[in-house]
């Protein structure tokens, strides 16, 4: 494995390599200070907070693959009469944040491991990838089915681009600290990250080598603050003739809500519409569902 000059612990931290003899490219995450920064805006019970935390994984993991500094990533469910009404999380140059909403009530009657269908009913996932002109948006909308969302998130990879991959999410949420470690690989049978993939073959021999050894991966293992995720890399793929490992962007929580932005956004409002949101005192309040902060605009800071 090429040599790294920063071998410690990655958290909240991405890590990309590649395998260039198998023609494959990946990610590796682990979440933790980030996570409970997240997760901490709001009063999740279990089951909730596990899920918000699988898709903050997912996010970082996602958004790694973005190249581009203005990029963006946000992944988002779609549900019908679901437990959960809303799911959404985005990622943009190392920002993450997350936020789920969902119906109290109906949650009680849920066990500690609800399935996907039993939190999201009739689901569909919704994973957008936004580039700086001339790429522009992109986007792919699959079925929330399988027993976790890391499993419907490489469901759209086989089915939406096409593309073989293997992902692996892990969660540990019994100490004091939330921790959650993912594992993306991917093959790119042309040889190049960036090229159009002509001949995509789901049971290429080199590719079910390297599936076989992602998938070998421990739960344990990408949970392990002790264990560098370089070193889980080598020993996962030790057997290919190199693994290239290249150090990621630091992850922060980054809501990127403040005052400007949000008379920003109420400015694009109708003036009829930004009339009916001042209350009788001259203000409008705003509050943040990412982060829970609160926000009280006067009326006459906006630009009629």
């Amino acid at each position: 494995m090429a040599e790294n000059p920063d071998t410690q612990t990655l958290i909240d931290k991405n890590l990309s390599f590649s395998i260039p003899a198998k023609h494959c490219r990946g990610r590796a995450v682990r979440l933790g200070p980030v996570l409970d920064d997240i997760l901490s805006a709001h009063n999740y019970p279990s089951q909730i907070k596990a899920l918000l935390a699988e898709a903050m994984c997912l996010t970082s993991l996602l958004g790694a693959l973005l190249k581009e500094e203005e990029a963006q990533l946000t992944l988002q469910a779609q549900t019908e009469n679901g437990v959960i009404s809303l799911l959404a999380c985005d990622y943009k140059d190392g920002d993450v944040r997350g936020y789920i909403q969902f119906d109290t009530e109906r949650l009680v009657s849920q066990p500690l491991e609800p399935s996907l269908m039993a939190l999201f009913g009739k689901g569909y996932l919704a994973i957008t990838f936004d580039h700086p002109e001339p790429r522009g948006r992109s986007q792919g909308i699959v079925p929330l089915e399988g027993a976790s969302l890391a499993e419907a998130v490489q469901n759209y990879f086989m089915q939406s681009e096409q593309i073989p991959t293997v992902i692996r999410v892990a969660l540990d949420i019994e100490g004091e600290q939330t921790i959650a470690g993912g594992l993306l690989v991917q093959h790119l049978p042309d040889g190049e990250e960036g090229k159009e993939r002509l001949h995509v073959r789901m049971n290429h021999p080199e590719w079910e080598h390297v599936a076989i050894m992602g998938s070998s991966v421990q739960a344990e293992e990408l949970v392990n603050t002790a264990l560098p995720l370089e070193d889980l890399l080598w020993r996962l793929f030790s057997e290919s003739d190199e693994v290239r490992v290249m150090s990621g962007k630091p992850l922060v929580k980054g809501c990127r809500c403040n005052e400007d932005h949000i008379r920003d956004v109420i400015a694009r409002f109708p003036k009829e519409d930004k009339e009916d949101m001042v209350s009788e005192d001259g203000t409008i309040a705003i509050d943040c569902a990412f982060c829970s902060k609160k926000f009280t605009i006067t009326s006459a800071s906006l630009n009629n």
